[in-house]
């Protein structure tokens, strides 16, 4: 793997990182203002929701841009939320400086799993999809509770201007280690990527990436009432259960990058049915501390095998011009997350416990890969369709040679 895919984790990490890490500084934020932590928890939304929106904004204002100066100008954007959110005087510069720094996280994904890909061989994609993408599983052991810690001890300003310098490490990485990427043929022309939508195998993987994130945080999101109010764990735990769910994203996200080379559309069967079935356990499991503890690791572990393959899937179907649709992959995890967690909250407001979002994750899992049976099995039908009628016939539809991209 190249040295390139180090700089871009290093950028993921300090994206990861800034993304999580308000969840657990929110009542200092909120009394440093001297606003109600539910009105703070517009920091969580607000950037949630900049990434949704930023995502196909970032990705098209760049399509005149070689890939490898928007990635710099993006970690620019970046660095420039953070310094915000963490000199502003008052609480709506600094949800304004959240949104800044949300406006490059799904662009910057987006694009940087397109050039992760373009840096090694057809066999190796998804692995180095995953590489990049294992500096945000490991925001979530290291950079999130040490982000914590600081802005406990020493104020939630210095964690933030923290975050802001490993957007200068990852500028920087990027600028001296990620070669110069030769420009898509034809530049990359913004109907050209829009046309990748009417692609039915993009749609569904974005649905797949929706539902099956969606799922994972449907759990996550309540994992502290869930793991104080009914497994007994101490406020003081809840810390630790989290790094135990980043262990297992990382692990995740690893071994699916490795196996997605191998077997794509089987690891998405296996990995969102196998969350499908945990999440629905972990309603019995939450009333134990082991069995509470074992699960939220393979909750991470299986939510993150199913990135690489999504992605990956993505890049595949829109082959030719996987920009755009890179990027608002990256925005439909969010969507999944903000989703998740609104139905979560639905269910406890309905009174049905602190373990009913795990039903909800387990629905939405399982739609997820009820999804992916669907997809698998049209791509099977174009397949055959295409063999049957003889390589001509093949080559006039557009849904059998879009699953085989040409590079390939």
């Amino acid at each position: 793997m190249p040295l390139a895919l180090l700089a871009l984790a290093v950028g993921a990490f300090g994206i990861g990182t800034t993304e999580f890490v308000i969840m657990g500084l929110l009542p200092e934020v909120a009394g440093d203002y001297g606003v109600t932590i539910p009105t703070a928890g517009f920091l969580v939304t607000g950037y949630a929701l900049g990434v949704v929106l930023g995502a196909p904004l970032m990705t098209v204002l760049g399509t005149r841009i070689p890939r490898k100066r928007m990635l710099m100008l993006l970690m620019g954007l970046f660095i420039a939320g953070n310094v915000l959110s963490a000199l502003a005087p008052a609480f709506e510069l600094m949800l304004a400086g959240r949104v800044v720094a949300s406006l490059a996280h799904g662009a910057f994904f987006g694009i940087g799993a397109v050039v992760a890909a373009e840096l090694v061989a057809p066999e190796k994609k998804a692995g180095a999809i995953a590489m990049m993408f294992t500096g945000l599983t490991v925001a979530n052991v290291v950079g999130v509770p040490l982000g914590t810690l600081v802005g406990q001890t020493l104020g939630w300003r210095v964690t933030f201007l923290s975050v802001a310098a490993l957007g200068v490490v990852g500028l920087l990485g990027i600028a001296r280690l990620v070669p110069e990427l030769p420009r898509p043929e034809g530049g990359v022309r913004v109907r050209k990527e829009l046309a990748a939508f009417r692609n039915v195998q993009v749609l569904l993987a974005m649905a797949m990436t929706v539902l099956g994130f969606g799922g994972v945080f449907a759990a996550i999101t309540y994992i502290t009432p869930m793991m104080t109010e009914v497994a007994g764990f101490a406020d003081t735990s809840v810390t630790w259960l989290l790094v135990l769910f980043g262990l297992g994203m990382v692990a995740g996200n690893l071994v699916g990058g490795r196996l997605a080379d191998r077997a794509l559309m089987p690891l998405l069967y296996v990995s969102l049915g196998a969350l499908a079935v945990v999440l629905a356990t972990f309603t019995l499991t939450a009333h134990s501390k082991a069995g509470a503890a074992v699960t939220v690791v393979l909750i991470g572990a299986l939510g993150f095998a199913t990135v690489p393959p999504l992605q990956k899937r993505v890049l595949d179907q829109a082959a030719g011009a996987p920009t755009l649709a890179s990027a608002v992959n990256i925005g439909a995890f969010n969507l999944g997350n903000a989703l998740a967690a609104w139905l979560g909250g639905l269910v406890i407001a309905a009174g049905l416990g602190w373990t009913a979002p795990n039903w909800v994750g387990a629905a939405l899992a399982a739609s997820a890969l009820l999804l992916a049976l669907v997809s698998g099995a049209l791509e099977r039908r174009s397949a055959g369709r295409g063999a049957a009628s003889g390589p001509v016939a093949a080559g006039a539809a557009p849904g059998a040679r879009a699953s085989v991209p040409a590079h390939h």
